[in-house]
Order: C-alpha cells, then sequence, then structure tokens
C-alpha cells in the first residue's frame, strides 16, 4: 500500500458532524474523501528534496538573526555616539573603520568585531550552498534563463515542486501556490475574489519578488527591443493595480516553470509562435501601432 496525501480543506466537507472534531470523525471522513474519484492528492516530497529545502529553511531563519544583529551593532554603537544609517552598506563600512572611532574603548572595539563576523556569517550561511546547488543541477540551469528567476527560487522550485509531470498543467501549480483567484460562482454568473494564498508561501513570494525584477526590466527595455512577453506586461502595467500585475506575472512564471520541468525544454522567448492558440492575444499579435505603450512608458 502507498501512502498518499490530501489537502485538509478537501476532507473537510466530508466530516459529518462540523462542530464535534475529534480522531473518530476525521479517520471516517480521510476514508471517505479518499474514495472519491475526483479527489487530488499533494505529492509526496522524497528526501533529497526535504534536504535542499532545508537549506532555504534555515536560510529563513538566519534572515531575521541577521536583522537582529544589525539592530545590535547600530545600538551599541548609538550608545557612543555613532549613529549609522540603515542600510546595510553603510554599517559595513562603519565596522571596516571602527579604528578610525576614537571614541570606542578597546575592549568595545574587540566585542564589535567579533559581532561583525557573526553578522557576517549568518548572512551568507546559506546562500552560497544553495547556489551550487543551483549550478550544480541542470534543471536549475534552464529555468534561471527567465528574468526574474535566481539560483534561489530556481533551487527552490526544483526542491518544492519535484516531478513536475505529477501535475496535469501548469494551471494546477499556481492554483497549488495560491496564485489564482478565489472563486464565489453561482448560477452561470463568475465571481472571483482575491488569490487564495494557498499551498507553499515561501516559493509563492519568491516569484512574486521575481515578478517585481520582471516588470522593472520590461518598463526599462525600449519598445522596439522588448520581447512579447514584455510587451503584454507593459500592457497589464497600463490598466492593472501593481499587485494584481506581479501576481499576473508570477502565475506566468510557475506556468512556465511547470512547462520547462515536465516537457525538459529551455527557455525560449519564442515559444508562443510553436503555440499561438493557447497564449493570450497579446503574447500572439504585436501590436500594429505602438502609440499607446509610448505614451505610458513617456507618462
Amino acid at each position: 500500500m502507498q501512502p498518499r496525501l490530501m489537502a485538509a480543506q478537501f476532507v473537510t466537507p466530508f466530516r459529518k458532524n462540523r462542530t464535534a472534531k475529534n480522531d473518530r470523525n476525521d479517520a471516517e471522513a480521510i476514508a471517505t474523501a479518499a474514495r472519491q474519484g475526483n479527489m487530488r492528492f499533494v505529492p509526496v516530497k522524497t528526501i533529497d528534496q526535504q534536504a535542499r529545502l532545508s537549506w532555504h529553511r534555515v536560510r529563513e531563519g538566519y534572515k531575521v538573526e541577521s536583522l537582529a544583529i544589525g539592530n545590535r551593532l547600530r545600538g551599541l554603537l548609538a550608545e557612543f555616539g555613532i549613529v549609522v544609517a540603515k542600510s546595510d552598506h553603510a554599517l559595513r563600512r562603519v565596522l571596516a573603520d571602527l579604528d578610525q572611532q576614537t571614541a570606542l574603548p578597546s575592549e568595545m572595539r574587540e566585542l564589535l568585531r567579533n559581532l561583525s563576523a557573526h553578522w557576517g556569517q549568518v548572512r551568507t550561511a546559506c546562500s552560497a550552498r544553495i547556489d551550487a546547488h543551483a549550478r550544480a543541477d541542470e534543471r536549475c540551469v534552464r529555468l534561471r534563463a527567465m528574468v526574474g528567476v535566481g539560483a534561489i527560487t530556481a533551487d527552490a522550485a526544483i526542491a518544492t515542486l519535484g516531478d513536475a509531470k505529477e501535475f496535469r498543467n501548469g494551471r494546477q501549480v499556481s492554483a497549488w501556490l495560491g496564485l489564482v483567484p478565489t472563486q464565489h460562482s453561482s448560477g452561470g454568473h463568475a465571481r472571483l475574489g482575491a488569490i487564495s494564498c494557498r499551498g507553499d508561501g515561501y516559493l509563492r513570494t519568491l516569484l512574486i519578488q521575481g515578478a517585481r525584477s520582471n516588470l522593472q526590466r520590461a518598463k526599462a527595455v525600449s519598445v522596439d527591443k522588448s520581447t512579447p512577453e514584455q510587451i503584454w506586461i507593459r500592457q497589464l502595467a497600463c490598466r492593472m493595480p501593481f499587485g494584481k500585475v506581479l501576481v499576473a506575472i508570477a502565475n506566468k512564471h510557475a506556468r512556465q516553470l511547470w512547462a520547462m520541468l515536465a516537457h525538459d525544454e529551455t527557455y525560449d522567448a519564442d515559444a508562443w509562435l510553436k503555440h499561438p492558440t493557447g497564449w493570450p492575444r497579446a503574447m500572439v499579435q504585436r501590436p500594429a501601432g505602438k502609440h499607446a505603450i509610448t505614451m505610458s512608458t513617456a507618462a
């Protein structure tokens, strides 16, 4: 018998008594839900996936610790009248010239040097290992060809998704990551709400951050040199709020990641030419006149 995982929200409707939640009712609901023909199961992570994700989890914890150490250093320096700006670059510049700070006693300088060394170790503890994973994995190398996908995002996508073929299509990956809107439809009238925010919040956050980078790149490139995807992004930015634009780009990134992993393909900016019927109109047809985009750029 092979163990399988189900999302909790898929089991809840099968619990007979909504108010009495106990082990007996939960086990009966799980058994009933597992027998449904249309039930979707959660992919089980392998040992290698768990090990790679552990580096990301520890890195997230080190980020919090790095912020605390940086604030501690600023507080100690402020006690001796040395006020440092909020940026890490300014703090590192001050710590590099501790010998020039005559207001600090020698014992205090030694303490700050030790704390500064610990701060530097915390900041770079896991990033180098994650970058090494991304360089050694051929799949990560292919994913990093996309704008907005770096070493951390590529390695997190490989470690989180695992075998992408377990998902039927890219939309299932987007829904699994919570990048699709919630629905409250009835009577043939579709009502879409905010994004569901289901699934892995860490990978979703990385995709949103990558979408921000892709949006900035699309606005910086001239219209003549823009790819069809960048033109689509600029048109989205003209008619949609900033947050919705980021979610739409992240949604597309998730689908592209699935396509590249499931079909073992490299990133191709002109892939829409091979499958014109499955892409949005803005991606298929380059606008005849660039007046609208030029006007938005001037604004």
